[in-house]
Parts: C-alpha cells; structure tokens; sequence
C-alpha cells in the first residue's frame, strides 16, 4: 500500500461499551466538546471579520480557526458514528 493510499484510508476506532450508558456519557461529553468548539469558531470568526489585530494577528488567528474548525468536524464525524453505532 502507498502512502497516498494508506493517507485515504484514514484511521479507524472502535469503541466497545460495556453498557448503554457509557455510550450516551461519551455522547454527552463529545456534545460538550463539539459546543465548545463551535464557541471558539464563532469567536475567531468575529474577531477576523472585525479587523481586529495585525497583519501578524490577523494570520495567526485565521491558522486558529483552521484549527478549530478541523475540531468541530472531527467531533461531529465522532458523534455521527457513535449515534449510528447504537
């Protein structure tokens, strides 16, 4: 396998829940997670749109929210498997 090919093909998780309740738990936290995420995206996002900062500022930030939106999807792709999951 190449290392395109190995890249597309992602990492995989599994996820054993000794009851229902882990399940909805680890939900309940990634909602949380996710929330927060979203938080951080909006407030970066008002920041930029604003002009706040420098040139310098302004860079960094938008790097940020690159970074924070990457989070946010990943949350959701998370707790899209685990509801389908259970």
């Amino acid at each position: 396998m190449s290392s395109t090919e190995a890249a597309q093909e992602g990492a995989r998780l599994a996820l054993l829940f000794p009851d229902e309740a882990d399940r909805i738990a680890l939900r309940q936290a990634l909602l949380r997670a996710r929330a927060t995420e979203l938080g951080e995206v909006r407030r970066l996002e008002v920041r930029l749109s604003a002009g706040y900062g420098d040139a310098t500022t302004r860079a960094a930030m938008a790097g940020e929210l690159d970074t924070a939106r990457k989070r946010f999807a990943v949350l959701g792709r998370l707790l899209d498997d685990i509801q389908a999951g259970g």
